[in-house]
C-alpha cells in the first residue's frame, strides 16, 4: 500500500461526537501537524446526552463540550474545529447531514479524511457502536464518494464557488478490519492530555488515564492508532 499523500496536506476528522475524535485519531493527527498538515475537525453532533450529571443544565453541557474540543485541538496543535450541531443520540443520516459534510469537504479540500467505520455494529466482540458514530460514518464515505466530486450534486455549491473535490485517502478508526497501523509513541501523552479536556466525560475517573494509556499500549510498549485505510485510486 502506498504511502500517505504529502502533495496536499490538508486532513479533515469527521466525528460524532466531542471527544470521538480524539480516541479515534488524536495521535495520528498530532503527527500529522507535526509535518506541517493543516487538521481540521468537524463534530456532528451536540453532545447534549453526554453526561450522568441529572442537574447538569442542556445548553451548559452543549456550550461545555464545545469548548472542551476545542481545548483539546489546542492541546493538539490543530487550530480548526466546527460543530453542525444536530441532537445527540438522534443524527440521521440524511440529506441535509450529506449536504454539511460535502459542503466541509469542498471547502477544506482534504487528501485525508478520518471518521468513524460505519461498517458493524459490534465491534471487537466489545463494545456496541454507537448508531450516531455508524451515522456520521457512512454519511462520510458517502459524502467522499460519489457526492463531494460530481458537479450535479448539490450544485448550489458551484454558485458559491465551492468545487468539486477528491479525497485521496481514508482512515476509519474502531473498525474490525485494521489493515493500517501509526506508531503515535511520540505523542501518546499529547494524546491523553487532549483527551483529559474533555472534562465532563473523564474528570470523575481517576483511572482514566491508565485505561487510556492501555487502550492504545501494545505488548513491546509502544503506543498505536489503528485504522481501515482506503487509498482511492481515481
Amino acid at each position: 500500500m502506498p504511502p500517505p499523500s504529502e502533495d496536499n496536506r490538508v486532513a479533515l476528522v469527521v466525528a460524532a461526537h466531542p471527544d470521538d475524535g480524539d480516541f479515534g485519531a488524536a495521535g495520528h493527527c498530532t503527527l500529522l501537524a507535526t509535518r506541517g498538515w493543516e487538521v481540521h475537525f468537524l463534530i456532528c453532533t451536540n453532545g447534549a446526552k453526554g453526561t450522568e450529571d441529572r442537574a447538569m443544565p442542556r445548553d451548559r453541557l452543549i456550550a461545555l463540550r464545545r469548548e472542551e474540543q476545542r481545548e483539546a485541538c489546542r492541546r493538539l496543535g490543530i487550530g480548526g474545529v466546527a460543530f453542525l450541531g444536530h441532537e445527540d443520540g438522534e443524527l440521521v443520516y440524511d440529506r441535509r447531514l450529506l449536504e454539511q459534510i460535502v459542503r466541509a469537504i469542498r471547502t477544506i479540500r482534504p487528501s485525508v479524511v478520518l471518521t468513524h467505520d460505519p461498517t458493524d455494529i459490534i465491534i471487537a466482540d466489545s463494545f456496541i457502536n454507537h448508531p450516531d458514530h455508524r451515522a456520521a460514518g457512512a454519511a462520510t464515505l458517502d459524502a467522499i464518494y460519489p457526492t463531494a466530486r460530481d458537479h450535479l450534486n448539490f450544485p448550489e455549491h458551484l454558485a458559491e464557488g465551492l468545487e468539486p473535490h477528491k479525497v485521496r485517502e481514508v482512515l476509519l478508526w474502531n473498525s474490525n478490519h485494521p489493515n493500517f497501523d501509526v506508531d503515535i509513541t511520540a505523542v501518546a501523552d499529547k494524546k491523553i492530555h487532549a483527551l483529559t479536556a474533555h472534562v465532563s466525560q473523564f474528570g470523575k475517573r481517576d483511572d482514566f488515564e491508565a485505561f487510556a494509556r492501555e487502550s492504545w499500549r501494545a505488548a513491546d510498549g509502544r503506543y498505536f492508532e489503528h485504522f481501515r485505510r482506503v487509498v482511492l485510486p481515481f
